[in-house]
């Protein structure tokens, strides 16, 4: 006869036979650093269409004209809309591109994923914030003071180019968002339906 084993005799436990280990497999490694690659080229190039937003709003953005007296600046018309008309072209652009960057990432990549729509989402608020950069860069000159000097006395010259409400910074990635969702939803992949499971002659018993 044997003694029965003690427990620190015993071999340890293997566990259940066909779970799943921790951690993922070479295969979904390389998958997961795929979508990441895609995800930060995804942000760069949606980024870089900021410098095409920017260019456009300073020239579509109605200018604001100023005029001097000689010793201070004033609005021309103080019935003038050009103001608030400079934030409407730049949401409206920004919803534009909004919309075109999410069909665009969407057509080179159905199947989406966290990372894709994180960097659509972040080259999105990055083009924003680009295209209100180089817009102001590229619009009439930002020193009100050295630019009525040399238009001179009652001289009618442009404000410089500001956005007043930095919520339409937001409009381009909503925008994206929203677009992107709604295609995916729409005409993403789908998951394949599971078979039905009929069950064979020995799975029926007998009343």
């Amino acid at each position: 006869m044997t003694a029965p084993l003690t427990p620190h005799d015993q071999p340890p436990s293997e566990g259940p036979v066909g779970l799943p280990t921790a951690g993922r497999t070479p295969e979904q490694a390389a998958e997961r650093r795929a979508e990441l690659r895609e995800g930060a080229f995804a942000g760069a190039a949606v980024a870089v269409a900021g410098l095409l937003l920017g260019a456009l709003w300073a020239w579509l953005a109605p200018k604001v004209p100023l005029i001097s007296d000689g010793k201070a600046v004033y609005l021309k018309s103080t019935e003038g809309e050009q103001a608030i008309g400079a934030d409407g072209t730049f949401a409206l652009l920004a919803l534009g591109f909004g919309v075109l960057s999410a069909v665009v990432v969407f057509l080179v990549r159905r199947r989406g994923g966290i990372p894709l729509v994180a960097g659509l989402a972040a080259g999105s608020l990055l083009g924003a914030l680009i295209g209100w950069r180089l817009g102001i860069r590229l619009g009439p000159a930002s020193d009100v003071v050295a630019a009525a000097k040399s238009a001179g006395k009652g001289v009618v010259f442009d404000a410089p180019l500001k956005l007043s409400a930095k919520g339409v910074l937001l409009a381009w990635p909503l925008a994206a968002m929203a677009v992107h969702l709604v295609l995916t939803a729409v005409f993403g992949p789908r998951d394949p339906e599971p078979e039905p499971q009929w069950p064979g002659p020995g799975d029926l018993t007998a009343d």
